[in-house]
């Protein structure tokens, strides 16, 4: 038998028995007291809510947020030639949306990770969410004449979408530990690549159905509703550093000036933050460009027409964002497996399976460019293949920050490697790849073979920044083990 904070008796509890209360804490289990009066019914259904906050539950619904997050972000490039041509914009200012959107996601991060540290976090998720599924409702009744103001809003979701990956990692940080949490973390992670292809797909499939580019950004924020509802009722915000077992030693909680010095002093932590951005940039670039690149190929190839109806094909964003999800399966599966496997040879493992597959993906990405010119059909191998490797490293990154920054300053380490890797990376990859590409039409005649190698010569600068990556992974792996024991010291 339990009881709730008022006294309440809650039927159907041994005296062994805890209950979690709403606000995370734990209420441990009483013996019967006859001043104990039954509950009322509407303490009946909070105590029946109180037993699905299960830690796995809790992982599940944050990672259905983080699907949402990524889905939400993705569905802009899946109509983004429809974009394009609705506003009448050049490669650069369509790189722009996804650039701006970075900035305001980076800049907010640090604050939030301030916040995450600090405050109840599944309160701030849900504002979070609730904020961003309202822009971009609204976002979607934006007239052609403001494109300035379009550009505006995928800030302002920027901001909103900021507090989840911030925080939310750090909550299944604090659920689970060892071989769990990774294993926890890689689903959670998993949500990257599933999410962005079910973007693709998504504002794809929408646009179609209604035969309105708009209706892409009306499907996403009723699910956002959603998961911001399901966090506030089933999602506990557990003490920080209760999974791994530390409460009575872990150090009384330090300034955020102090914990900016000891992360700045941690080598793993800085050069996989580095390594991050490195996977951003072309993560970023590719999510905006890639459908586009190989449309312009099938036009070369004479498979498809150029867009100048009301509506774009979709086929190449619907394929893209099918092997997106695929491989952000596979990669994220593999990479736990490979990295638990691993483990037994050496403890070094995490980021060596990174940087092993950060150097074999930039090889097949640099074919695709190869290849596309003569065959589809081959470039979306490579895609298949560079891809799977590229997202391997996903959630063994997050689970190095785990294991080499203390509990307490983990949701400001999650928040400011978000910052770096986003300024560094896809901050201002979309938009350097359409500059880029702008600058090399502008060059020579316009035709749509030279649109397509032009595009093409633009993005050949991902694979070289992918191998930079590899090698700031290979630089982690050497001072891990000294990090990892700092951190379990302190």
């Amino acid at each position: 038998m339990c009881v709730e904070s008022d006294g309440c008796e809650i039927e159907g509890c041994s005296s062994s028995d805890e209950v979690r209360t709403l606000s995370g804490s734990m209420s441990p289990g009483l013996k019967s007291n006859p001043d104990l009066h039954p509950c009322r019914p509407g303490q009946k259904f909070r105590a029946a809510l109180l037993k699905c906050r299960s830690p796995a539950a809790a992982a599940g619904i944050l990672s259905f947020g983080n699907v949402l997050n990524y889905m939400d972000r993705y569905t802009v490039a899946g109509v983004v030639l429809d974009i394009q041509r609705n506003y009448n914009v050049s490669d650069s200012r369509i790189g722009l949306l996804q650039t701006v959107f970075i900035c305001s996601f980076m800049v907010a991060a640090p604050i939030f990770g301030y916040l995450g540290d600090r405050f109840n976090r599944k309160v701030i998720l849900s504002c979070g969410i609730f904020f961003w599924s309202i822009v971009t409702l609204l976002s979607s009744f934006i007239s052609k004449e403001y494109f300035w103001l379009f550009v505006l809003s995928r800030g302002l979701v920027g901001i909103g979408e900021s507090s989840y990956s911030s925080i939310s990692p750090t909550i299944i940080g604090d659920l689970f530990t060892s071989n769990t949490r990774t294993m926890m973390l890689s689903v959670f992670y998993l949500a990257i690549p599933l999410g962005s292809g079910l973007g693709y797909i998504l504002g794809s499939s929408a646009k179609e159905a209604a035969g309105d580019w708009h209706w892409a950004l009306r499907v996403s924020p009723i699910l956002g509703i959603t998961a911001g509802f399901l966090i506030l009722l089933f999602v506990p915000d557990p003490k920080r550093g209760s999974a791994d077992q530390l409460g009575g030693r872990i150090r009384s909680r330090t300034s955020w000036l102090c914990d900016m010095k000891a992360l700045a002093k941690n080598r793993s932590y800085v050069f996989s933050s580095l390594a991050s951005a490195a996977v951003s940039f072309a993560t970023g670039a590719f999510g905006i460009w890639i459908p586009g690149y190989l449309f312009r190929a099938r036009v070369v190839q004479k498979t498809a027409e150029a867009c100048t109806k009301e509506i774009c094909s979709s086929t190449d964003s619907m394929v893209f964002g099918a092997i997106t999800c695929v491989t952000g399966l596979l990669g994220v599966v593999i990479g736990a497996l490979t990295t638990r496997l691993c483990r037994q040879k050496t403890e070094r493992a995490d980021p060596l399976v990174c940087a092993v597959s950060m150097l074999g993906s930039a090889i097949f990405i640099c074919l695709i460019f190869v290849v596309a010119k003569k065959s589809i059909i081959g470039a979306y191998v490579c895609i298949f293949i560079g891809e799977t490797l590229l997202f391997l490293n996903w959630a063994i990154t997050a689970d190095i920050l785990m294991f080499v920054v203390i509990p307490t300053r983990r949701a400001t380490a999650v928040a400011f490697q978000s910052f770096t890797s986003h300024l560094l990376g896809d901050a201002g990859s979309p938009y350097l790849i359409g500059l880029i590409s702008d600058a090399l039409q502008q060059k020579y005649t316009t035709s749509a073979l030279w649109r397509f190698l032009s595009l093409g010569y633009a993005l050949m600068l991902c694979p070289f920044i992918i191998v930079l990556g590899g090698m700031f992974f290979l630089a982690t792996a050497l001072y891990f083990l000294d990090d990892k024991d700092k951190a379990e010291a302190q």
